[in-house]
C-alpha cells in the first residue's frame, strides 16, 4: 500500500521561504516520477511543480524561478524548496505518485503579514 507523508508547511511572511518533504513508503520509489500539486478552498488542485526518475523537472508558470522541486531516492523523499513565498501561494500542498491516484494527506502554506 502506497503512503505519501507531506511536511513542512506552515505560517510565513511574504518574501520567506518554506522547505516541504513527502516521504513515500510502500513503492520502489526511484522508478516513479513525483509532483507537488496545491489547491485553495475555492480551487481545483493544481500541478506545482514534477519532477522525473531521471531528474527532470517541470513548473507552473507562477512559480518559476521561486521554487525548486529535487527528490532523494535514497531516502524515498521528494522535496519541494518554496523561495520569496506570495500571498497567493497559500494553500495546501499535496504530492502525488505521477500517473497515480496515490496522494498525501496535504500539508497547509500560509503567507501572510
Amino acid at each position: 500500500q502506497v503512503q505519501l507523508v507531506e511536511s513542512g508547511g506552515g505560517l510565513v511572511q511574504p518574501g520567506e521561504s518554506l522547505r516541504l518533504s513527502c516521504a513515500a513508503s510502500g513503492i520502489n520509489f526511484r522508478f516513479f516520477d513525483m509532483a507537488w500539486y496545491r489547491q485553495t478552498p475555492d480551487n481545483e488542485r493544481d500541478l506545482v511543480a514534477y519532477i522525473s526518475v531521471g531528474g527532470s523537472t517541470t513548473y507552473a508558470d507562477s512559480v518559476k524561478s521561486r521554487f525548486t522541486i529535487s527528490r532523494d531516492n535514497a531516502k524515498n523523499t521528494v522535496y519541494l524548496q518554496m523561495n520569496s513565498l506570495k500571498p497567493e501561494d497559500t494553500a495546501v500542498y499535496y504530492c502525488r505518485v505521477w500517473g497515480t491516484q496515490s496522494w498525501g494527506q496535504g500539508t497547509q502554506v500560509t503567507v501572510s503579514s
